[in-house]
């Protein structure tokens, strides 16, 4: 009878004294250390490329195009989106991954909002982000600044609004702060409650200035009862609340033209120039891009060949280049796809096409004691010229009461520039 060997397992082990353990330990050590290194790189390279521009603007290339194009030529350019949108610190890295893990859900399942709203809720804030490079206590004094546009008649008059801006400033150093960026300054406290998800209907605002003093006022045409303040989040005033289209921006169809004709992009001795080319963008909503270029081409070259046959034979080169920047105009500021235009989005530097400044200053905000947040032109600015070529050469210094290019009496008074200038036939 055969007897059978019961084998009893031996543990795991490695005896390095072994040449095939030791030759295996060192395989398996080196390709580890190796694995381990390429992943860590791998990993990092990864982190880097969601944190770039090309990430954020090219990969999801339809939804992020408008955003995307706008940033190209924006003052910010050299600025990469994670630097203002996420800023430093692991907490908001953090929340702009989960944030963004719905965004990439959205993407693939195509359930996006057209156009993409402004994330007002989710935005750092601005002194986390904007003043790492912007600090308000360090900007002084006045800026002056030319406002070039052109009339919508035969000659393309040009009217120029030439204006020193108060920008102001000021630190406890430096003495009491003033002009716009008042607001700003560390001994003042201005909070505010806004009754739509723009911030667009303000209709509480609590100034605290550097003495302490406290004064509320409350808007005569949208006012809060005291009872429903619960309902509503107080904020504090930042950069954002005037600096909210600081990257992102598109011109109204009468902005551009009027760029376009300052920097001799389009021809001012067309005739009609500025009128022709808005109608141009705004005739209809064109479905996509390239119906667009074609309707606008189609437009210019049959209004002068119409109106003014002989220029289109003697200007076709002039009538050309028009064509190629309305076009060009359109390529920057209109993104049918996404349902984005300059309207979409109100831009509440100045006052002119958004009701911006005018959201408080509007002479509507009261207090208690009768007192009434100021509407007074020459607090943010000084008109040192205006008019025509030859008036605008008229200096100043002291200011000059505002002059609408157009006869309409007192309305420019009592009227917001925004309830008449929609961006698009006007100056």
């Amino acid at each position: 009878m055969s007897r059978v060997e019961k084998r009893v397992p031996r543990s795991f082990y490695i005896d390095l004294g072994n040449p095939t353990h030791r030759r295996a330990t060192m395989i398996f050590s080196t390709g580890t250390v190796i694995f381990l290194f390429a992943t860590a790189i791998g990993s990092y390279r990864a982190y880097e490329f969601t944190e770039s521009v090309t990430f954020c603007g090219q990969i999801c290339h339809e939804v992020m195009e408008p955003e995307y194009t706008a940033y190209q030529k924006s003052p910010h350019a050299r600025v990469t989106c994670t630097e203002c949108h996420v800023g430093p610190g692991a907490g908001w890295f953090v929340r702009s991954k989960l944030s963004g893990a719905y965004q990439v859900y959205a993407t693939l399942f195509n359930v996006y909002p057209k156009p993409i709203p402004t994330p007002i809720k989710n935005l750092r804030p601005a002194r986390e982000t904007c003043e790492t490079c912007h600090w308000p206590e360090k900007f002084h004094g006045s800026k002056e600044k030319i406002f070039d546009h052109y009339m919508v008649d035969e000659k393309n008059t040009k009217w120029s609004i030439r204006m020193l801006i108060k920008t102001g400033g000021g630190s406890k150093e430096a003495g009491i702060a003033e002009g716009i960026h008042w607001h700003m300054n560390l001994a003042n406290e201005v909070d505010y409650i806004a009754t739509d998800p723009q911030r667009q209907e303000i209709a509480w605002v609590r100034v605290k200035d550097h003495k302490g003093n406290v004064r509320e006022y409350m808007s005569e045409d949208n006012p809060i009862d005291t009872d429903d303040f619960k309902q509503y989040k107080i904020r504090r005033m930042d950069c954002m609340d005037c600096h909210n289209r600081p990257t992102h921006i598109f011109d109204s169809p009468s902005q551009a033209v009027n760029k376009a004709l300052s920097a001799g992009r389009i021809d001012v001795k067309l005739p009609y120039a500025k009128k022709v080319a808005v109608e141009a963008l705004i005739q209809e909503d064109y479905p996509s891009k390239d119906s667009a270029y074609v309707a606008i081409d189609n437009y210019i070259r049959e209004f002068y060949e119409t109106e003014y046959p002989q220029i289109a034979q003697t200007r076709k080169e002039a009538i050309d280049q028009m064509i190629r920047e309305v076009q060009k105009i359109y390529r920057w500021n209109f993104f049918p796809e996404m349902k984005v235009r300059w309207d979409v989005y109100p831009n509440n530097i100045g006052h002119f096409l958004s009701p911006g400044c005018y959201r408080c200053h509007d002479g509507r905000h009261v207090s208690n004691d009768g007192k009434v947040i100021p509407n007074n032109c020459k607090n943010c600015h000084i008109i040192i010229s205006q008019g025509t070529k030859n008036e605008s050469k008229l200096i100043a210094p002291d200011g000059l009461e505002f002059k609408h290019p157009e006869d309409i009496e007192e309305a420019w008074r009592e009227m917001a520039c925004s309830e008449c200038h929609t961006g698009t036939s006007q100056l």
